[in-house]
């Protein structure tokens, strides 16, 4: 009996170690290259860049809404992100303008859609969609 238990263990462990080779497809690369907009009209361009052309860069296009400030205007054709690829299509940084960061987390979760999560004080986050235009 003991090596019926035995023998039944042991497939269990190999039948685990061989699912996420069966279960894992290859998540095809996006395009993340481009301008997207969010629902405000808030808009950034971003691009492949760093050491490895793998990090996202983010410059502010256009603000729009009560983001719109003087002093938020500032930041409009700067630079405000760059995020170090983590998995196929995303990318965590941080999003800076002003005296105001936030850690961010962008997922293009289409070929015309990214996904921006921005935290404060890792409990106050928000997460804006962006589409291509």
């Amino acid at each position: 009996m003991q090596f019926a238990k035995t023998t039944f263990a042991i497939g269990i462990l190999v039948a685990a170690a061989a699912l996420p080779s069966f279960a894992q497809e290859a998540t095809p690369a996006l395009d993340p290259n481009g301008s997207f907009v969010d629902s405000y009209g808030t808009s950034f361009s971003f691009t492949l860049c760093g050491e490895t052309g793998t990090d996202l860069c983010g410059v502010l296009t256009n603000l729009e809404g009560e983001s719109a400030t003087a002093e938020n205007l500032a930041f409009v054709g700067k630079q405000v992100m760059q995020a170090t690829q983590t998995a196929p299509n995303q990318w965590k940084g941080s999003l800076s303008a002003g005296g105001i960061s936030a850690d961010a987390t962008v997922t293009q979760v289409a070929p015309d859609t990214i996904e921006i999560q921005g935290c404060r004080v890792v409990i106050l986050c928000q997460t804006l969609a962006y589409n291509r235009v």
